[in-house]
């Protein structure tokens, strides 16, 4: 029996609405603006992911947090626990914009990055 999803495309500021039918776990149809929102709906229906962006500790700078996001879109069902190990990281100023401050954080190739100097 085919099910059939709404999904708003996030690819750029139109906002299109996708109408996506799926057979069981297999994508049948996405009826779409263009290719992007195509490719856009496999992607959040097979392996949705998302840019991270949040705050690590920071020792001897004027803040006592430093702005960071992942290099690449990260998994999101292990955004938690991606929180989660950032929650102990500690870095030393001084810190460049663009530094790698976690390399590969949870076995993902997805380094987290510095969003500013400090």
């Amino acid at each position: 029996m085919n099910e059939e999803l709404k999904l708003i495309c996030t690819t750029c500021p139109k906002g299109c609405t996708l109408v996506v039918t799926k057979e069981g776990e297999t994508i049948v149809d996405v009826k779409a603006g263009c290719n992007r929102g195509k490719n856009y709906a496999h992607q959040e229906l097979t392996d949705p992911r998302r840019m991270v962006a949040t705050t690590v500790r920071i020792e001897g700078a004027r803040h006592p947090l430093l702005p960071v996001y992942t290099a690449s879109p990260f998994p999101k069902p292990r955004i938690a626990e991606l929180m989660k190990s950032l929650r102990g990281v500690v870095v030393h100023a001084p810190i460049k914009a663009g530094t790698v401050i976690v390399t590969n954080v949870l076995d993902t190739g997805i380094d987290i990055l510095a969003s500013r100097d400090m």
